[in-house]
């Protein structure tokens, strides 16, 4: 099956972007379905969307490719490149390089919902990109549907006309056959030279056991062929093509990949992070000299530790990791062990959602009962003696007398809700240490805040407090800013007098008595009542700053006695009370997950 046949011209490479929820993958389907990519016995709802996790939570994870070929109305079969990108804005890496495959985009919006915060993100970075955007808005068909006042925000936003805005029902299928002929006359074909020197980006990237990795390209410049020493740029790594291929959307073989197309090569590579997203592919033999610009090994922004409930499937625990890893190269991580936990692995990811899906994933795919610790941040500390050392992990922080200051992440966040919330809102972010930076309204019914917040302090239930504040309007969208000085130390949680390190964790000083408080208030609800009373601790820097007391079981001694001297009551209550003090010194109090769980959302 040869492409080459294909002029640049007939050549159409575009992406879907949205914010979550408001029909990507649906519209994505339909295009298959129009095309005749996929045929009817094989249709299910979000082909592209393969994983069970995608599924059951609407949202695209990974990126994905497919290849569509539509006879226009003037005669002429076109091959149409779409590539499918997350929606969340803590894949925004994996978007940014989709997008700088493409030429163009198809921005969708909900009728319903109007311009969310991921919407405007995704479309900034489109634009920067110099991306031409078809708009269209889906879900006319809803009751509350308001697909004219969208398309006009449309028209403010982007500066098209309202009634050039094409309004569809991805899900009844409505109008959906305007959307290609749109894509074909308003994104540009792509520009490149066949005969110029290989120059290919990876814009995604997964394992096959017996192919290696599979690498996406966008064939910016050049021919890739099966059986070719190609290189990878940022490495300089050499490698042999196994196999050349297009999405369709299974992977089918073909003789090469021409300038303008987007299509697949095995390496034969085994690991992802050899064959980083973002990377240019040239030949070994008289390669490109410059690589495509834009390549960025992602970062790991959110922490936690991730141990198995059974200590015996550690081993399970770090295959699967291991495997995992083979398809998502932003997942890092390392052994770490915790005197409460035992053994287990200190990961990154990038972002909170990543967190869960990884997490998730462990269980169902390799069918392990795990414990994640409280999510932390990667701190900058400055130490007495001039150097700087990165601390990801509250155990690893080191004595207050030798920090000279600790450094955190501050992030830009940018809030998207209607007039009524913006008090709510405010409030929200400036008692999360938010410094407000300024308000501008888009229309009558939306209003963008700008705050610089810590990282740590929207990390946890910040998304959620949002919405419930806004009735599920307000929208949210975040970016790094910087590392800021902080008066940050460590509050160490204690069970029984023990020290739980696993539930250590770094918080402002100023917040050190509230959050103690919580925390011990939280874990006296969760931890299940022992044969001795069992104290739990909030300590900063060695001194206690909360503390509540888990009331023992107690068993009634006296109910043998019926009658009698009270000397043999008070004998019998002496008795128990000195085996609740032997018990107290060799009892062990095992910390249920919800423990750790309650760390994560402490009470206002």
């Amino acid at each position: 099956m040869s492409t080459a046949g294909f002029p640049l011209e007939r050549i159409r490479n575009f992406c879907i972007i949205a914010h979550i929820d408001h029909g990507k993958s649906t519209l994505s389907d339909r295009l298959l379905e129009l095309t005749g990519t996929i045929e009817q016995r094989q249709m299910t709802d979000q082909v592209l969307d393969s994983m069970d996790l995608e599924r059951e939570k609407g949202i695209t994870i990974k990126a994905k490719a497919v290849r569509m070929l539509y006879r226009h109305s003037d005669g002429q079969e076109y091959e149409l490149n779409l590539i499918d990108t997350p929606g969340h804005v803590d894949f925004s890496y994996e978007v940014s390089h989709a997008l700088s495959a493409c030429e163009g985009a198809i921005l969708v919006v909900d009728a319903t919902q109007g311009i969310e915060a991921q919407t405007l993100a995704n479309l900034y970075l489109a634009i920067d990109k110099d991306l031409d955007i078809v708009p269209v808005v889906n879900k006319i068909d809803l009751p509350s549907a308001r697909p004219d006042e969208v398309a006009e925000e449309l028209e403010k936003l982007i500066g098209c006309a309202a009634e050039e805005v094409l309004q569809v029902s991805a899900k009844e299928g409505t109008h959906i056959e305007s959307v290609l002929p749109a894509v074909i006359a308003h994104i540009r074909p792509p520009e490149g030279e066949t005969d110029a020197p290989l120059r290919a980006l990876i814009f995604d990237s997964h394992y096959d056991p017996y192919k290696g990795v599979i690498a996406y390209l966008r064939v910016v410049d050049g021919t890739v062929r099966a059986a070719q020493p190609l290189l990878l740029m940022s490495s300089d790594k050499v490698f042999e093509a196994l196999e050349t291929g297009i999405f369709h959307p299974d992977m089918r073989p073909i003789d090469a990949l021409h300038a303008g197309e987007v299509g697949y090569i095995a390496t034969g590579l085994k690991t992802v992070r050899e064959c980083r997203v973002g990377d240019t592919v040239t030949t070994q033999a008289d390669g490109a000299g410059e690589p495509l610009f834009g390549y960025r090994p992602p970062k790991p922004m959110v922490f936690a530790g991730i141990y198995p409930v059974d200590n015996d499937d550690y081993q399970a625990l770090r295959e699967a990791l291991e495997k995992l890893q083979l398809n998502d190269a932003s997942l890092i991580y390392e052994p770490e062990s915790s005197v409460a936990l035992n053994q287990g692995f200190r990961c990154g990811f990038l972002g909170l959602l990543h967190m869960e899906i990884v997490q998730e994933r462990l269980e169902r795919e390799y069918n392990l009962d795990l414990i994640a610790t409280s999510p932390s941040v990667e701190y900058q500390v400055l130490k007495r003696n001039g150097e700087t050392i990165l601390v990801d992990n509250p155990e690893e922080l080191p004595d207050e007398s030798a920090i000279e200051e600790i450094r955190e992440p501050w992030m830009h966040i940018t809030i998207y809700t209607p007039p009524d919330y913006i008090g709510t809102l405010m409030d929200l972010a400036t008692t999360r240490r938010g410094e407000y930076i300024r308000m501008d309204y888009l229309d009558e019914h939306r209003v963008a805040l700008e705050f610089n917040i810590p990282l740590s302090e929207i990390l946890v239930d910040f998304h959620d407090e949002l919405k419930a504040r806004s009735r599920g309007y307000g929208s949210l969208d975040y970016t790094f800013s910087s590392y800021r000085a902080a008066d940050l130390t460590k509050m160490t949680v204690l069970v029984n007098e023990e020290p739980v390190d696993a539930l250590s964790i770094i918080i402002h000083r100023d917040q050190a008595y509230h959050k103690g408080s919580a925390m011990v208030r939280k874990m006296k609800e969760v931890i299940p009542p022992q044969m001795f009373k069992v104290p739990i601790q909030a300590a900063v820097g060695g001194k206690v700053v909360a503390r509540a007391n888990v009331q023992e079981l107690r068993k009634d001694v006296l109910a043998k006695c019926y009658g009698g001297d009270i000397t043999r009551k008070r004998k019998l209550l002496e008795k128990q009370k000195e085996g609740k003090k032997r018990m107290k010194r060799v009892g062990k109090v095992e910390i249920p997950q919800e423990a750790f769980m309650a760390v994560l959302k402490l009470e206002d």
